[in-house]
């Protein structure tokens, strides 16, 4: 009797993980039978993304995005023009996996170190050449030129750049394996928060001088 006991016990601990496995496999994934989900922005985001508007409300207009024809503007510190094309200016990608970005480098013009914890991206240079690279977890470092028509790939949350030292404008499409990507750029966030500066002196090992310096640079306090 008390194996009989055990034996529905165990089934029954068996069916309730067993439920929560399928309950959680529906909610991290979407719904094979459902060909797209267009965002809708005015409804508040999830960890799984946005929910859909209403198909009946979707239109073909909703799947082309128009807004590399006018980029912004290269006039900056970095000479660099970056146009994103993510979920919250093309609401089509929402739950597609992709995200896109036009960028254009004046020549100096660069994209500081920065990464991207939520998606690889991969680089086509159309015009131009850029110096590109990343850094490895083991602090490897892996440059090369790109020229026009090539591609290079940086994994996922690994810091990396882009820079122009040629003599003409660089043009270049980015895509990413995310619709929300996320950046982190590097000189930001180590100098534009408010750690005081006497604790970063001594986690980043910088003149306390220095740090002052750097974080007046990128409008960071204390």
């Amino acid at each position: 009797m008390c194996m009989r006991k055990r034996y529905i016990t165990n089934m029954s601990q068996l069916f309730i993980l067993f439920f929560f496995f399928i309950l959680f496999i529906s909610f991290s994934k979407a719904d094979p039978l459902q060909d797209f989900c267009v965002a809708d922005l005015t409804l508040p985001q999830s960890p799984a993304g946005y929910s859909c508007k209403n198909v009946s409300q979707v239109t073909v207009d909703d799947f082309v995005f128009t807004g590399f024809r006018n980029p912004s503007n290269i006039s900056n510190t970095n000479m660099a023009s970056l146009t994103p094309a993510f979920v919250a200016q093309w609401p089509a990608l929402n739950g597609l996996g992709i995200a896109a970005v036009y960028a254009e480098l004046a020549p100096g013009g660069q994209v500081p170190i920065h990464s991207h914890p939520g998606g690889t991206e991969l680089i086509v240079v159309i015009e131009g050449t850029v110096i590109a690279g990343f850094i490895s977890s083991s602090n490897k470092a892996y440059t090369k030129k790109v020229d026009a028509f090539e591609a290079m790939i940086f994994p996922q949350g690994l810091l990396h750049f882009q820079a122009n030292t040629g003599s003409v404008k660089a043009k270049y499409v980015v895509s990413f394996s995310s619709p929300n990507p996320g950046v982190q750029t590097t000189s930001m966030s180590l100098f534009g928060n408010d750690l005081p500066s006497e604790i970063l002196e001594k986690v980043s090992s910088i003149d306390v001088v220095e740090v002052k310096k750097l974080k007046a640079m990128f409008g960071g306090t204390n």
